[in-house]
């Protein structure tokens, strides 16, 4: 241990240098005032995202669209869990931008947590900001994305964090790393189809195809060539970075006559398990190990993606693949050249199958070891219970509208569809100018209880424009349960919450009975994750200790419902201590 003082009145050369020492280990951990803590050991890493348009072609289209770096999907961020990562944004475009670090806890540093006109007001054409955060306490797959509007659609990339040096995985090393993002290709510009939505009030058009790695594959028209070819050597283990960057559908993804092993939920490691298709709601993201075949199968496999639908609306119905294709054992391996390969195909669930997606949820299971323990609050201090679903808006006077009935689609939790101010929340929180900004009176519980899954009330109207928070003293201990409503039917909704990991302690499907469900509830191992998919006519619980002060978005990862205002933030005031407090805003904050 370091101490300041000495036994004898002259210290020798090794005293001195000890003392050297302990001001070096200590200024390797100091907080600063411009990002939360430089962990011990860690490096900087400093990337530059240039936000410009870029011409694509998929499907014989070919628009602009909005990318960084020109690259789509995006760059891969890499990192280890304990590095400080620095990335200057330069906006080169007419939209205005924001990037958001899904899944990075941002532990103080919130104003560097992406979402426009929560976290911080978005990047204007001609200007730059310089987002700067440390990784703490992470480590497996996240992502990030555009989070304003729905330009995420074609901003997103992988962020890849690496264990500190010389720790291992929790699971055999595997040979080889391979990102794999499920997304959408949309023909025409996804700006104007939220813009006619929002105005008309209907359903948005769907997207015209699914990709993995921004490829689309053969089972689409012209798209042949745009396939993603994974090329394996037997015997070997491949860890899959799987994420689901979709704009508005859960995805399953399957590879033909293989077995997968999921061994990581949202950047936590898990029980590892073996399946044979894995289900990925919007935000979410999963390590897996594939095992290739000991020997040559002189066949090729495809790897497959499509969605699960609960909802009532149109979606895509259509499925994006890829190729696993095994390299040759040998250049002079005539006989297989002269032999055409066999073409393996899965079988994927159907469309709606929600006991399928249940029971998958049902299986992830923290490791609850010494080293990676599962933390859950167990004395709870704040009980919320909130509802969240589809409802409607009047048509306003002399204006058509192509929602049900003649109405205008809304969304709403608690019944409060939320308004996003013009004037970044964080921002009016830390000045103290709040006044007309937001009010800290979001309900804790439905104002007017209903049979949530049951038969829809007579009024689906929701209340809208209006900009609540909830308010949390520091440390306090948080669980919420999120319920469905059949309002509009019963619907699957994956819920982010951003700034913080939470423990999924129980599901169950129809209403949330308070007094015989928490007997069920999980408090040794539950899974801990960013993004939970609400079953569909169904409900789950969380929980987490607000121990990040700022300001944090939660809203469901299907981008409409988002649009629609399925969405709310937390308020999570100073402690006492210093290390306990929102650092100052940067220099560079943009302006609104």
């Amino acid at each position: 241990m370091c101490s300041s003082s000495f036994p004898t009145p002259l210290p020798s050369l090794g005293v001195y240098l000890l003392l050297a020492l302990c001001i070096t280990l200590h200024l390797a951990s100091v907080v600063t005032a411009d990002n939360n803590t430089i962990a011990t050991g860690g490096k900087t890493r400093h990337y530059t995202f240039n936000i410009q348009m870029q011409k694509v072609t998929r499907l014989c289209h070919t628009r602009s669209i909005v990318t960084v770096n020109g690259q789509f999907p995006g760059p891969r961020i890499f990192a280890r869990e304990g590095d400080r990562v620095v990335v200057k944004v330069v906006n080169h475009v007419q939209n205005n931008i924001t990037i958001h670090w899904h899944g990075i806890r941002q532990l103080r540093s919130g104003w560097y947590d992406g979402p426009a006109y929560v976290a911080q007001c978005p990047i204007q054409t001609g200007q730059s900001y310089v987002y700067n955060f440390t990784i703490t306490g992470q480590r497996g797959t996240l992502w990030w994305h555009a989070h304003i509007s729905w330009l995420r659609s074609t901003l997103y990339g992988p962020t890849i964090i690496l264990p500190k040096r010389n720790v291992p995985y929790p699971f055999v090393k595997p040979y080889k790393e391979v990102p794999v993002i499920l997304g959408e290709w949309f023909n025409v510009d996804t700006e104007a189809i939220i813009s006619q939505a929002l105005r008309t009030g209907g359903g948005p058009n769907v997207s015209d195809a699914y990709t993995i790695n921004g490829l689309p594959g053969p089972l689409y028209n012209c798209s042949a060539k745009d396939t993603f070819n994974l090329k394996v050597k037997p015997g070997k283990t491949y860890l899959l970075r799987l994420i689901n960057a979709a704009l508005n559908d859960e995805l399953f993804f399957s590879i033909a006559n293989h077995t997968i092993t999921v061994v990581d939920a949202d950047a936590v490691y898990i029980k590892p398990f073996e399946t044979d298709t894995i289900l990925l709601t919007p935000g979410q993201t999963s390590n897996v190990l594939l095992k290739t075949k000991h020997f040559h199968p002189h066949a090729s496999f495809v790897m497959a993606a499509r969605p699960y639908v609960t909802g009532q609306g149109t979606f895509d119905n259509s499925t994006t693949t890829g190729i696993l294709e095994y390299e040759s054992p040998s250049l002079f391996n005539f006989r297989t050249k002269k032999s055409k390969s066999k073409l393996f195909k899965p079988t994927l669930p159907p469309l709606n199958d929600t006991a399928r997606a249940f029971s998958f949820a049902n299986r992830f299971r923290s490791l609850a070891s010494e080293q990676y323990p599962a933390n859950v609050p167990k004395n709870i201090d704040k009980h919320f219970f909130f509802t969240v679903g589809l409802g409607t808006n009047p048509c306003p006077q002399n204006h058509t509208c192509q929602g049900p009935n003649g109405s205008m689609f809304s969304a709403s939790v608690n019944n409060v569809s939320f308004a996003l101010p013009t004037t970044a929340l964080l921002q009016a929180h830390f000045t103290g100018q709040s006044n007309g900004v937001y009010s800290p009176y979001f309900p804790s519980y439905p104002i007017h209880p209903f049979n949530y899954t049951g038969y829809p009330p007579n009024n689906t109207n929701v209340i809208s424009n209006t900009t609540h928070l909830v308010v949390l003293p520091f440390n306090t201990n948080v669980e919420l349960i999120l319920q469905d409503t059949s309002i509009l039917g019963a619907e699957s909704h994956p819920l982010h919450l951003h700034g913080y990991n939470f423990f999924v302690v129980g599901q169950g499907f129809g209403n949330y009975d308070a007094v015989n469900d928490p007997a069920k509830f999980n408090l040794i191992d539950p899974v801990e994750r960013n993004t939970v998919g609400v079953p569909s006519g169904g409900w789950v619980a969380i929980r987490f200790r607000a121990d990040n002060p700022g300001v944090w978005f939660m809203h469901c990862h299907l981008e409409i419902h988002t649009s629609w205002g399925l969405k709310m933030a937390w308020l999570v005031l100073d402690g006492k201590l210093p290390n306990q407090k929102l650092i100052p805003p940067p220099a560079d904050l943009p302006k609104c």
